[in-house]
Order: structure tokens, then sequence, then C-alpha cells
């Protein structure tokens, strides 16, 4: 084994390792809220859209907050 590990020791940090990446994916995945649909038809060139979706529904939640809030003067 490499650097003098045993095997399972070995074994169970390739297992921690593999559920920390798993868990980091699915953080990036709620936080940005991705959009995993595949289109019917591939889009022209140009026509690809790029946005985030989490962002947005956070932008308009936020701007709705804004504008419901009662101004103190």
């Amino acid at each position: 084994m490499p650097a003098g590990v045993s095997w399972t020791r070995y074994l169970r940090m390739y297992g921690a390792s593999i559920l920390a990446m798993f868990a980091g994916a699915q953080a990036v995945h709620q936080y940005y809220l991705p959009d995993l649909t595949i289109p019917e038809v591939p889009p022209k060139p140009g026509e690809l859209r790029t946005e985030l979706r989490g962002f947005k529904l956070r932008e308009a939640a936020a701007q709705q907050q804004m504008e419901t809030k009662p101004k103190m003067n």
C-alpha cells in the first residue's frame, strides 16, 4: 500500500472522500439550481442560455421584498 497505510484505513479514507465529493456536488446544485433539462432540438449558435435559475429566483424575491417593505420617513 502507498505510504504504509493499511487496506482498511485506505478504504475508509477513499469512502470518506467520495462521500465528501457527492455532498459538495449536492450543495452546489442546491445553491445554484442549474437547469438540467435537455432541449428537444439543439439551440443554434448564439442562442444558448446560461442563466442561473437559483440566482434569478433569489434576486426576484429580494426585489419583491424591497417593494413590499414599508418606507420609514
